[in-house]
């Protein structure tokens, strides 16, 4: 016999994707690469971020490494074993380390980083088989929006720059005028 479908469907990753890309969007209006993360527990958001490099002046500051340690203190321990984090671009080699250190269950991000990144794309720490943890990995979920909004960023940095604009990076909102990021 089958199952009547559900009314409800529950969330699924391009639900959470659609949450780490709003983040990215904050980051962007302060000036910073667009990279947004979320990390869920039991179908729930405990903790969203976005890239603060430039803002905090820190360059630990990544959206990953912000949401962990919002998730660490929802989750009230270190270990986020039954959590996923949902971020727009893959994780670098700092943050796919804290990712498996913490013992996060699932990693699932947007668009590829086959330069630098930390989850197949350059490296692939987070299923290293001599590291004590290793998370499974859902690549692409809504891969050409983060490729886009990351673009559309560096476009107009790249634009600004060359109308001679003055260099700023980690801008607070509305403070825009005359200055411009260039990206990494």
């Amino acid at each position: 016999m089958m199952e009547p479908p559900s009314l409800i469907e529950p969330p699924s990753d391009d639900f959470f994707m659609r949450e780490a890309l709003r983040q990215a969007r904050k980051a962007a209006k302060q000036g910073e690469v667009p990279i947004g993360a979320v990390i869920v527990h039991d179908g729930r958001v405990i903790a969203r971020a976005w890239n603060q490099v430039e803002t905090l002046k820190d360059a630990t500051a990544h959206a990953e490494m912000l949401a962990l340690t919002q998730a660490e203190s929802a989750m009230e321990d270190w270990r986020l074993t039954e959590c996923d984090l949902y971020v727009t671009k893959e994780p670098c080699p700092m943050c796919a380390g804290a990712l498996v250190h913490c013992r996060v269950r699932r990693v699932i991000f947007g668009c590829a980083d086959p330069k630098g990144g930390g989850a197949g794309g350059f490296w692939n720490l987070l299923q290293a088989p001599n590291l004590n943890h290793r998370c499974e990995i859902t690549p692409g979920v809504l891969a050409d929006e983060s490729v886009a909004l990351l673009k559309a960023f560096f476009a107009e940095a790249r634009q600004r720059r060359a109308e001679g604009q003055a260099h700023a990076k980690g801008l607070k909102p509305g403070a825009e005028d005359g200055m411009v990021f260039d990206g990494p």
